[in-house]
């Protein structure tokens, strides 16, 4: 099987949730670090342009946006389930809460508290993300706010431990344990001096250990030329399309983000899930490759 390789960096919060996913799993993995801000000159020729981290590259299939990569190394690697049978309903929505609502108050605690020493290109960088000013001023006057509702997101956590459970959906690590404790890693590892505020949350700092013991599976370094490389000499995987796609095969179509860093992923639609949707890009240098995002949260547009 091709390797499986990861293109993030290591401050990314999103990658730190495919990380501990890959530490359940118990997955060897290949690192290819990226840059924390554009240009990503190693990176935007696999993804066309998507320039979000972290990014899941299998051979020349490209596999944008955590929910979508969490997804994909289930199909691939069933063992030590990140849905746990019976659980699906409670990963899902404990996934899509945190990606949101907990992300969006770290965020805003986080750099209400630093960030005034950040470098003024990554605001700028962030600015072009996201489309809207990254108001550091703003963030310092909603910090203790957001650091509150992060407590009462946590508080939740808590009460999903209260019977005394090792993880979320019970005795065995999944999903949603990767994506509640992402930002919690995220503030106590760039705003340590807030992360004393949960000491009250009974249960909450054991099972946050237990997480972080879970590691991140083997990992061993690749070059991006490497990672570029065997891109090139490989071919996309088959697809399959729903039936209520298949009038779109072969059409030039444009796959964007509905939140933030909407940059466009153009190509010829190649394929479709419940989940997914896939274009077929012929890129110079590097041939066919196949580029995935989540149906949930992305448009498509005929191009």
């Amino acid at each position: 099987m091709p390797e499986v390789i990861l293109h993030h960096y290591d401050s990314s919060p999103f990658s730190e949730k495919i990380r501990i996913c890959l530490g359940i799993k118990g997955l060897a993995w290949r690192a290819v670090d990226q840059p924390v801000i554009m240009p990503k000159p190693d990176l935007v020729p696999l993804t066309g342009g998507y320039r979000r981290i972290p990014v899941l590259q299998i051979g020349a299939d490209i596999y944008c946006d955590s929910q979508l990569i969490a997804r994909e190394l289930e199909r691939r690697f069933p063992a030590k389930p990140l849905y746990p049978a019976g659980q699906a309903g409670l990963v899902n929505a404990t996934e899509q809460w945190c990606d949101k609502a907990v992300f969006q108050a770290a965020v805003v605690a986080i750099f209400g508290a630093i960030g005034d020493q950040v470098d003024p290109a990554f605001i700028k960088d962030r600015e072009a993300l996201s489309g809207q000013p990254f108001n550091v001023a703003a963030m310092k006057a909603l910090s203790p706010f957001s650091l509150a509702q992060l407590k009462a997101h946590g508080a939740l956590l808590a009460e999903q431990l209260a019977d005394g459970r090792a993880f979320l959906a019970g005795a065995e690590p999944c999903l949603a344990d990767a994506a509640a404790y992402y930002n919690f890693w995220f503030l106590r590892s760039f705003a340590p001096g807030l992360a004393d505020r949960f000491d009250d949350l009974a249960g909450f700092d054991a099972w946050y250990d237990r997480v972080a013991a879970l590691g991140h599976g083997q990992r061993a370094a690749m070059s991006p030329a490497e990672a570029l490389s065997i891109a090139a000499a490989a071919e996309p995987e088959a697809t399959e399309t729903l039936e209520s796609d298949a009038g779109l095969i072969g059409k030039p179509v444009s796959l964007a983000a509905a939140d933030y860093g909407r940059d466009p992923i153009t190509g010829t639609f190649a394929g479709s899930t419940h989940y997914s949707l896939s274009v077929a890009r012929e890129v110079p240098e590097l041939g066919r490759i196949n580029v995935h995002v989540p149906r949930l949260g992305y448009s498509l547009t005929l191009a």
